[in-house]
């Protein structure tokens, strides 16, 4: 960037805002008109700004002043960009050395700020690869998610935890590599579970020499790498000399290997021949909403799919909603040799040079127009048309429910945001509250949250003081990231678990913090606790039902349901964490990895807190200070 991008944000807009008058600030065209004096051509971003300061849009150019020059025009303009257009108050600038880097910009900033007129991918989580670990004599195959720091060979993406477990599964069966840690292997003394069965060779008590395992997981390599055929013939092979030599067993143990690597492959779907690499890439748009799908091919294989809804505005082309797409969607992950698309996309070459410069490769844009790439393409998009039809109709039957659920409980109108909150707990310990969130959309999961009760004073299984710590901890955030309610991070409604009672507490809770305006209700059981005799309880009102075979009860419940399996799994993972907890935890400088070597060589935490100095300095990657303090810790106690 130049010395003009790296200015604070708030010297770039007293620059521009030069000359204006500050007691009658323009907004709209004649805002826009007067900051292209002060632009020239250079290459950069920009953001549209309303009164209040907030990003209404983030916009690249190749020529600054070109860019910002089209927007002071007064017509000319889609629905869309003429109503940002007319909210817009002021503008701020960062110009870059090249048209690449802007366009890497403004997709920072796109995903950082989430601007209202900007094509949004709201669902980025990363995918799952396949590792097969390089640091160990015997490798461990598992699934691995984020950043590739593990040294090994990485296989994937694979479009789901589904897909990947899948393969995994029928890869154990076939290549027999462990997947059990470090620490377990080295603590091994016979097989395991997985030896009996099959689906491991062993190597944790010699059952099979290191050269021999070396073996497997070169040719479990060669598959993931598309050498499926290899493999398959070499088993053959063996198979067919076991049975010569009358080795039976082993024959019958080669057979069921070479089923089980059928398997996979038949799971694979279409697997295209003269596609080794590429993401194919489908948009589909229809009613202002779009779908984009994405089929991951790898080694000649399909490796599954996923699909997107990015937020649009309903107006924008196939183009600049898949450049959108691609430019936010390879953000944080390593783009294929191919990206195979439906639509060509604005700057196609620019796009392919950012990827390519990401990728430290080149990177090929493709519209295919014949062909198996072009078959590829359309089955892609068949898969976009056909999910875009079932989110549409599901969110027709959502905007249903939620208009009933605003009947039923006297909301002024269909709620956008319901938060839905439940505790877990046994006999009051390990506790935790939870939330989930329902929309328009339905579930809502990236806005799940959990709340570790930390209330000291609290006495074991008080659920309404549980909820007290949970509410008040929800809503002073808040309160403190946004006292104006200006975002649609404010709930509509509240449901709770709970009848008269935890209504009554909520309502204390919420006249303390100074909340208003909040609908709440409180669901319990009713008669005999049973599903679908519900009793709902609002603050100053009496209980009421809905009819037996009301959809907005069956709605109710799955909310209801939702946030009990939800806080459910979050006690049972804070349980499990206590239970693996040991003293080692609470030692300043022993992590996890030393936290390992302590056990794999004293066996258990107690044995560690009765070894001698000698002993503690002996473990490998203990150092003498470090075994002193481990050593002092004990002793202390």
């Amino acid at each position: 960037m130049t010395d003009q991008a790296n200015r604070s944000e708030p010297d770039q807009i007293a620059q521009s805002d030069a000359g204006r008058n500050d007691a009658d600030p323009p907004t709209g065209h004649a805002c826009i008109q007067g900051y292209l004096q002060t632009l020239d051509g250079s290459p950069g971003v920009y953001r549209m700004l309303d009164a209040q300061a907030r990003v209404l849009y983030v916009g690249k150019a190749r020529n600054l002043k070109a860019r910002v020059s089209s927007y002071a025009r007064p017509s000319g303009h889609s629905p869309r960009i003429a109503r940002m257009i007319s909210e817009t108050a002021q503008m701020m600038f960062l110009t870059t050395r090249t048209e690449t880097e802007a366009l890497l910009l403004e997709q920072n900033l796109i995903k950082q700020l989430k601007p209202r007129y900007n094509v949004l991918l709201r669902d980025d989580k990363s995918f799952p690869n396949i590792l097969i670990t390089g640091d160990h004599p015997y490798p461990q195959i598992r699934k691995h998610r984020g950043r590739k720091a593990t040294k090994g060979h990485y296989f994937g993406p694979f479009a789901s935890a589904g897909a990947v477990n899948r393969t995994l599964n029928q890869l154990q069966k076939v290549f027999l590599l462990r997947n059990c840690t470090d620490s377990t292997f080295e603590t091994r003394t016979r097989p395991c579970l997985l030896y009996q069965i099959k689906r491991c060779s062993a190597p944790c008590v010699g059952k099979i020499s290191e050269a021999d395992y070396a073996g497997l997981v070169k040719d479990a390599e060669r598959f993931l790498q598309g050498r499926s055929t290899k493999v398959q013939a070499k088993l053959a092979e063996e198979m067919q000399a076991a049975s010569e030599a009358m080795e039976f067993e082993r024959a019958a143990a080669l057979r069921d290997r070479i089923r089980a690597l059928t398997q996979v492959q038949s799971v694979q779907g279409i697997n295209p021949q003269g596609v080794a690499e590429a993401d194919v890439i489908a948009l589909h748009m229809e009613g202002g909403q779009a779908c984009v799908q994405v089929f991951f091919i790898r080694a000649n294989q399909n490796w599954g799919n996923r699909d997107y809804y990015p937020r649009t505005g309903g107006t924008e082309s196939p183009a600049e909603v898949l450049q959108a797409f691609l430019a936010q969607f390879y953000d944080d992950k390593e783009p294929p040799r191919q990206v195979i698309l439906s639509d060509d996309v604005e700057d196609r070459a620019l796009v392919a040079e950012l990827l390519s410069e990401k990728a430290k490769r080149r990177v090929d844009l493709l519209v295919p127009q014949r062909g198996e790439k072009k078959e590829l393409v359309a089955g892609a998009l068949r898969n976009a048309r056909e999910s875009l039809a079932r989110k549409m109709a599901e969110s027709t039957a959502q905007a249903k429910l939620l208009k009933g659920l605003a009947e039923a409980f006297d909301l002024p109108q269909p709620p956008r945001r319901v938060e839905v909150y439940d505790n877990s707990h046994i006999m009051g310990t390990d506790a935790v509250g939870a939330m989930i969130v329902a929309g328009p959309e339905g579930f809502v999961k990236s806005q799940y949250r959990k709340f570790n009760i930390k209330g000291d004073a609290l006495t074991p299984g008080d659920d309404f003081g549980m909820m007290k710590e949970v509410l008040t901890r929800r809503f002073q955030r808040l309160m403190k990231e946004d006292p104006d309610r200006e975002t649609e991070n404010w709930p509509d409604l509240l449901l709770i678990d709970g009848g008269a009672g935890q209504v009554s507490a909520v309502a204390e809770i919420m006249a303390e913090l100074g909340v208003e305006n909040i609908p709440f209700v409180g669901v319990a059981k009713g008669v005999d606790r049973d599903a679908g005799k519900e009793e709902f309880h609002r603050p100053g009102q009496r209980p009421f039902a809905l009819r037996h075979n009301d959809p907005v009860l069956y709605f109710v419940q799955r909310l209801r349901d939702e946030a009990h399996r939800f806080a459910i799994g979050a006690h049972r993972q804070k349980r499990g964490k206590a239970v693996g907890a040991t003293p080692l935890d609470d030692i300043p400088g022993v992590g996890a990895t030393r936290k390992r070597a302590l056990l794999a060589h004293f066996g258990s935490a107690k044995a560690v807190s009765r070894a001698n100095l000698a002993d503690l300095k002996a473990v490998d990657g203990i150092s003498e200070g470090l075994a002193e303090k481990i050593y002092d810790f004990f002793q202390s106690r």
